[in-house]
């Protein structure tokens, strides 16, 4: 049997360290949601973000496109990942009150069919509760940064509603 000293093996080399670059957005000016029973992306202004460092909610946009006005345009609800890596998206969603049966939210890549196609992802139906509907949801999964993600939205009152609060996140860890 060989037998091999222990003070004589070298340490492990550590791991890398763990970037995380994170992009995060609010919205409280109310967006209106038609009655339509379609998803809607979930729109952003551009100057209003809590935290945007590594440039991944801006204007113009990786493919070139320039958004002008960010209540008229889906495009303002992307978020662009900066780098591959495990995202882990948040969000927090706020309606007025209304008569909704279910109210639907979900994560989306690609919601405008930019690169990869739409694939959606924590979706949620939930019943509504009195008074105004505040809710947050996580979800975990892999990022790529020629494909935007998005919060999208849904409901099913008898006429449009209003989303009166809205903040998206995305952390991704590298």
């Amino acid at each position: 049997m060989l037998s091999v000293d222990p003070s004589t093996i070298p340490p492990p080399e550590p791991p890398p360290p763990i970037q995380v670059q994170v992009c995060s957005l609010i919205v409280a000016e109310p967006q209106t949601i038609p009655n339509d029973g379609a998803y809607h992306v979930v729109r952003f202004p551009f100057t209003s973000e809590s935290y945007d460092r590594y440039e991944m909610h801006e204007a113009v946009q990786p493919d070139g496109y320039q958004v002008v006005d960010w209540r008229g345009d889906d495009r303002s609800g992307l978020i662009w990942p900066s780098v591959d890596g495990w995202g882990e998206l948040h969000a927090v969603i706020q309606w007025e009150s209304g008569d909704y049966t279910e109210l639907r939210d979900q994560y989306c890549r690609d919601p405008l069919g930019l690169s990869t196609g739409v694939d959606t992802t924590a979706t949620d139906h939930r019943p509504p509760s009195p008074g105004m509907q505040c809710f947050a949801k996580g979800h975990g999964m892999f990022v790529h940064p020629p494909t935007p993600v998005s919060l999208r939205v849904s409901h099913n009152a008898s006429t449009p509603r209003q989303l009166v609060f809205a903040e998206f996140k995305l952390a991704i860890y590298k």
